[in-house]
């Protein structure tokens, strides 16, 4: 193919020529002005002079047509996956294919939607953008996009050069029920009512007898579920109060309505991370001493406990005359403390304290009570522990795990962990500890100077002083917890004797035991997700030495087994990586536990009712059309640029008549010669012209 243009190629710059122009025009009019008979033929000499200047030149193209391209996207996401929409894709995605390979100059080029097992959704944007960067815009007649029209990442929708079409799957008569979650706390505090707003909406053409009432089943923590009859379409609060610390997973499931699309999405997982707001703490301490400040430094030093700390500063016993009214302490609510307000406490602490008639025997029993109820206690035992003042001779006595034998070891011990102590949450891992026999590893623990013999542990030892004897027990009382420490000399490590010990971190986990936080639990089932991906990393904390197989149960009802290798004493971990997101179950022996592995609704899901309102602003931008392709392929037509690129039943492309060139030739139009030849010619003849005309009119 050929093409021809005329081109120039100046001897002097544009400007320069531009100015001789309109020096000639001048000169022109004077002539004209003055009557000059060859003004023309003068105006026809200074054109051939500027045209010799310019150098006016015939370029002419050899051209080799270009194809034009059409793009064809089919949406292969887990949306297009529902009902009859993969075939229809299918019988789209040939049918197009069929008709644009038929169309003359014309290419076909493919892409495709993936399914994204990130849950990121449909990336319809980025996919279209990708393809039309990998072709050439100008050679782009026209986009075809086979989906359901759902898109999840609008911001990234390109700027086609032709129009783009959707021929979109799914009915007309599709319809769908979904659970939403509109709010839900990340934390909650423990005790107190947190509340869950939800709402379950439907879409599409919802039937008559779908109704307007749904069954939600509501569990806690993979616990029994509970049924309510709820309204459709209405604003729902679910009031709901913490038990536990640490991750509590609420899962909601809507029972399905026949005819509906998917019930992929009729379940929503909440989970929630139960705090304590403030852990009140009762302090009761006995004889002043050098590790009682220890207590209440500890206590102290954590913004969230509230530290009530009963002393007592004059004992019974001592009477030196002083009048009552002119003392300056104030006495203590202990009616008020002991009785009345006692299960608004987290933790009762007794440092060195002796049964000195000061607290009646009926405030120990609300106290034995009060852990029986749920509460915990810690005792610190000092000498007096092994005297007639005892606690044991209380109430209290009958709950606490370790009696004294009546002797009081004073001289120096290395407090060791027990073999149940290496697995027990509560001193395993303590740093620098030494082994439980032979001699102290470098660095270990400073010693202790002074123990109290204990004897008829009926809790866990965990650690153990001289001679091998049980130093802390730990125990349950009802539905609360009991520690017994046999020494007073813990402040000895706060003090660095002998290079101290971990003595912050030791009571600290002694008192977070007995509030049972979960990080503490000796039986527990912990499951970690990574972020971003399905990887599960599952750790079994345990007090025996083997644990059965790990059973996890999938959302669709599928089961697997997996065994935990033991990575230290008492704990078993491994990482397995889910098929998929969704709600997971897992049981070991007696322990059962749920997770949520992504959205227990994936966003393909969300709203799965075929539309095209995502997409419209672009097909109206660029002319395109929205056609359901269970009315029938449409044909296929091309149609010049700005006309129509849609009608009943037909699309259209725009032929874009690109061409590369081969070839260029440049032909000047005349010599040089030729135009001052032609200058001349005309000058002589306006000379002529003028003299004859001089000549007439003489004569």
């Amino acid at each position: 193919m050929m093409g021809g243009t005329i081109t120039f190629a100046p001897m002097l710059p544009w400007p320069v020529l531009a100015g001789i122009a309109a020096l000639a025009l001048i000169l022109l009019g004077i002539a004209l002005w003055r009557g000059l008979a060859g003004w023309a033929l003068r105006a026809l000499a200074v054109a051939a002079l500027l045209a010799a200047l310019a150098q006016p030149a015939l370029q002419t193209e050899e051209r080799t047509p270009l194809s034009d391209i059409v793009l064809l996207i089919d949406d292969r996401s887990a949306s297009q996956q529902i009902a009859d929409r993969a075939d229809q894709t299918e019988a789209a995605l040939a049918g197009m294919a069929a008709q644009i390979t038929a169309l003359p100059n014309t290419e076909l080029r493919r892409a495709t939607v993936p399914d994204d097992p990130g849950n990121a959704g449909t990336l319809l944007g980025s996919t279209l953008t990708e393809a039309l960067a990998a072709e050439p815009r100008g050679r782009v007649a026209g986009v075809i996009v086979i989906s359901d029209g759902r898109l999840h990442d609008p911001e990234a929708l390109p700027d086609p050069p032709a129009p783009l079409h959707l021929l979109r799957t799914g009915r007309a008569s599709d319809w769908d029920r979904r659970l939403f979650i509109e709010t839900a706390p990340a934390f909650g505090i423990i005790g107190e009512e947190t509340v869950i707003r939800l709402r379950i909406e439907d879409s599409g053409a919802v039937p008559a007898a779908a109704g307007q009432l749904a069954v939600l089943t509501i569990a806690i923590d993979g616990g029994d579920p509970q049924q309510y009859t709820v309204e459709v379409g209405q604003n729902l609060e679910l009031p709901l109060v913490l038990k536990h610390g640490g991750q509590n997973v609420v899962q909601f499931t809507l029972a399905p309505t026949p005819g509906e699309l998917t019930t992929r999405n009729n379940a929503a997982v909440v989970q929630i991370n139960g705090v304590r707001d403030r852990l009140r703490v009762l302090l009761v301490s006995g004889q002043p001493h050098a590790g009682e400040r220890t207590w209440r430094n500890l206590l102290k030093s954590d913004a969230g406990v509230d530290l009530v700390h009963f002393t007592i500063l004059r004992p019974t016993e001592k009477h030196d005359g002083t009048p009552v009214s002119e003392l300056s302490l104030i006495a203590f609510p202990t009616q008020e403390l002991f009785m009345d307000k006692i299960d608004e406490f987290d933790l009762i602490i007794f440092d060195r304290y002796a049964a000195r008639g000061i607290l009646p025997a009926a405030y120990f029993e609300n106290i034995r009570a009060y852990v029986e109820r749920g509460g915990a206690i810690l005792v610190s035992a000092g000498p007096e522990f092994a005297t007639v003042e005892s606690l044991w001779q209380t109430p209290l006595g009958t709950i606490l795990p370790a009696r004294p034998t009546g002797q009081v070891f004073s001289e120096g011990f290395l407090p060791r962990p027990t073999e149940l102590g290496l697995r027990h949450p509560v001193t395993a891992g303590l740093e620098g500890a030494p082994p439980v026999e032979g001699a102290p590893q470098e660095p270990h623990w400073g010693r202790w100077l002074r123990q109290i013999a204990l004897s008829g542990a009926t809790g866990q030892v965990v650690m153990q002083g001289l001679q091998g004897s049980p130093l802390l027990v730990l125990s349950r009382a009802g539905e609360g917890r009991v520690a017994l420490l046999g020494s007073d000399h813990s402040w000895l490590w706060d003090r660095g004797f002998e290079g101290g010990g971990p003595q912050l971190e030791l009571l600290r986990r002694i008192a977070h035991w007995a509030m049972k936080e979960p990080d503490l639990e000796e039986e527990a089932l912990q499951a970690e997700v990574r972020p971003g991906t399905l990887d599960l990393t599952v750790t079994r904390r345990t007090m025996k030495d083997t644990v059965g197989p790990l059973i996890i149960a999938g959302p669709e009802g599928n089961t697997e087994e997996l065994t935990l290798p033991e990575v230290e004493p008492g704990r078993f971990s491994d990482t397995w990586q889910a098929p998929g997101a969704g709600l997971y179950r897992l049981k070991q022996d007696d322990l059962e536990r749920v997770v949520a592995l992504g959205p227990a609704s994936p966003k393909e899901f969300e709203s799965p009712v075929a539309s095209g309102a995502a997409l419209a602003p672009l097909l109206a931008a660029t002319g395109g059309a929205d056609m359901a392709v269970e009315d029938g392929l449409p044909t296929l037509r091309q149609v010049r640029p700005g006309a129509p690129a849609s009608g009943r039943g037909w699309i259209g492309i725009t032929p874009r008549d690109v061409y590369d060139v081969t070839d260029i030739r440049l032909n000047a139009l005349l010599p040089g010669w030729a135009w001052l030849v032609l200058a001349a010619g005309f000058s002589l003849w306006a000379w002529l012209l003028e003299g004859r005309r001089k000549s007439v009119a003489r004569a």
